[in-house]
């Protein structure tokens, strides 16, 4: 009962939260209120060392105190956050909002998919996390997909403020539904030491495990120029297509990360997550690359289309962390490397707005292409070390 129950509001909660009809018009937005490339991106910014001050001890506390608390926590300042956003007119609000949602962020970070794989592991199906990971995750996108479609119509008619009032009331609703949540079985024992103690236990797991050091770099170096590409891109696309279409760029890639997510546990079961993740970054890169280098009225189609492997290469890497990560320190341990990976994207997404400000978005964005063959090499020595 509790995994079935768990799994489909797993699943609903993730749709509820990135519910977010604003995300594809959120960089223009920001950039309009405070003037600059760089204040924009830094709003992204003030979010993401948010998350990484609140990673570690919301992890911690999810470890001490179970999971399902930290989820109605994380919902109840994810709505509060995008109230912020919505009252706007202000860097200052703006950074209130991005305060919040780097709470909410760090509450849910390694918490849910611990709570996931708890949640299997009560039942003894943990061997099927990644298939439920990549369907769970997959709502994320259809979220995103369907809240962009709207977003799209609607600014034909309504400013970019509105559509942030409009994306409260899915995080309300997220809210409801996370007290119906029920808290898996611990599958070890309670544990009788302090935060501190605790917080050493995981560092010295990641000093011991070599393969754990490699994926952690590889991942956080990848979501800081990730994630700050992702937040740019319509900056970006906004050289090539008018606003409106933009965010229906953002419904297809969605639709394809969709696709990705849903395959991906059989992908994972064929091919393993390593070649995975070395072949769909390698293709993303060349893709990504080339369509930034010689950029035309079909690049943010391709684009969308090529986030097919955003949804792979997510489930691919969750499920080599959770193997990795000890029981007793699951959600510290996902916790840690969501913190070093926000605090470089804090750094990668205002390089980025100064980066763009000083030479266009076009450079700026190819810039950040090219610096993606970084994980691509890690993962690759993964690869050829395993196969040695």
């Amino acid at each position: 009962m509790t995994i079935h129950r768990n799994i489909r509001l797993i699943g609903w909660l993730n749709f509820c939260n990135d519910f977010r009809i604003y995300s594809a018009i959120a960089v223009l937005y920001f950039t309009q209120v405070t003037g600059s490339f760089a204040l924009g991106l830094g709003v992204f910014s003030i979010g993401k060392i948010a998350s990484a001050i609140f990673e570690v001890p919301t992890g911690v506390l999810s470890d001490l105190v179970g999971r399902r608390m930290i989820v109605v926590l994380g919902q109840a300042s994810s709505a509060l956050a995008i109230v912020c956003y919505a009252i706007g007119g202000s860097f200052t609000f703006l950074a209130i909002g991005a305060i919040l949602e780097g709470l909410s962020f760090a509450l849910f970070s390694g918490n849910n998919s611990a709570l996931l794989y708890d949640s299997l592991k009560e039942e003894g199906q943990e061997e099927h996390y990644s298939e439920h990971e990549g369907k769970t995750s997959s709502m994320f996108q259809v979220a995103l997909g369907i809240s962009a479609l709207i977003g799209s119509f609607t600014l034909g008619f309504e400013s970019f403020q509105f559509l942030f009032w409009l994306s409260v009331i899915p995080q309300v609703v997220g809210f409801i539904l996370a007290f119906r949540l029920i808290e898996p079985k611990r599958h070890y024992e309670v544990i009788q030491t302090n935060v501190f103690s605790h917080l050493k236990e995981a560092l010295r797991k990641f000093k011991e495990n070599a393969k754990l050091r490699t994926l952690s770099f590889a991942q956080i170096f990848g979501y800081g120029i990730g994630e700050s590409m992702h937040e740019f891109s319509p900056a970006f696309f906004a050289t090539l297509w008018p606003a409106w279409a933009i965010a229906l760029t953002r419904v297809l890639g969605h639709l394809f990360a969709t696709i990705g997510y849903r395959i991906s546990g059989k992908l994972v079961r064929k091919f393993g997550e390593l070649k995975i993740l070395m072949w769909g970054n390698s293709a993303s890169f060349v893709v990504g690359t080339t369509i930034v280098a010689y950029p035309t009225v079909l690049t943010p189609l391709i684009g969308a289309v090529a986030s097919v492997g955003h949804g792979t290469g997510s489930v691919a890497k969750s499920s080599l962390m959770q193997k990795e990560f000890s029981n007793e320190q699951r959600a510290t341990m996902g916790s840690l490397n969501s913190l070093a990976g926000s605090l470089f994207f804090g750094v990668a997404s205002v390089s980025l707005g100064l980066l763009a400000d000083k030479v266009g978005p076009t450079y700026a964005f190819l810039t950040a292409q090219l610096l993606s063959i970084v994980p691509i090499i890690l993962y690759w020595r993964l690869f050829k070390n395993r196969n040695s």
